[in-house]
């Protein structure tokens, strides 16, 4: 394992201290950390959203057609963890708004696959914008060192399905990646 750089910002922990982030109460702390976060994090999305009768779950579909082109029905419901019936309530209206194009398989034409189109880029575009200033002003304030401890933190919260889609390179569906 190598060991982190030194950073004039970080001190020196003393001896025993290192195990007092897993006491009952800085668990706490981490979950109000968390809670908060997503909160702020989300609320600039959210009201754009909410202009167009929208909600997080469309910003999640938005967010991984985006990320993944082409991708499968099937393998969106993998990537968000949720059912056909859930992904239908959000996907058909933003397929009928406009938003995201669904065209058959080239190989299997039962298959249908999912890209945003010009109005879904820029709406989807829109949204991350208002979310990378504030991962941007985070990252910046916490330095490179914290930034690399929050990545495992997050991947350690993460089941190892989550963790598998995350380690997928960006624009190939899981599919096309076997």
């Amino acid at each position: 394992m190598t060991a982190m750089p030194e950073s004039p910002d970080i001190k020196p922990v003393g001896a025993g201290r290192q195990l007092l982030f897993l006491r009952e109460e800085e668990l706490r702390l981490a979950q109000d950390l968390l809670f908060f976060g997503y909160r702020d994090f989300t609320a600039g999305p959210d009201a754009i959203l909410a202009e167009l009768n929208m909600g997080r779950a469309h910003h999640r579909v938005l967010h991984f057609i985006g990320r993944r082109p082409g991708v499968t029905v099937g393998d969106l419901l993998a990537i968000l963890g949720i059912t056909k019936q859930s992904l239908g309530r959000v996907l058909t209206p933003l397929i009928d708004e406009g938003y995201i194009v669904q065209v058959p398989g080239r190989n299997d034409r039962r298959q249908r696959l999912l890209s945003l189109t010009p109005k879904g880029q820029e709406l989807e575009r829109r949204l991350f914008e208002r979310q990378r200033e504030w991962v941007m002003r985070a990252y910046r304030e916490a330095g490179p060192v914290a930034v690399e401890g929050f990545r495992r933190v997050m991947r350690g919260l993460m089941g190892a399905e989550a963790r598998e889609q995350l380690d997928r390179p960006t624009g190939v569906s899981p599919k096309s990646a076997a």
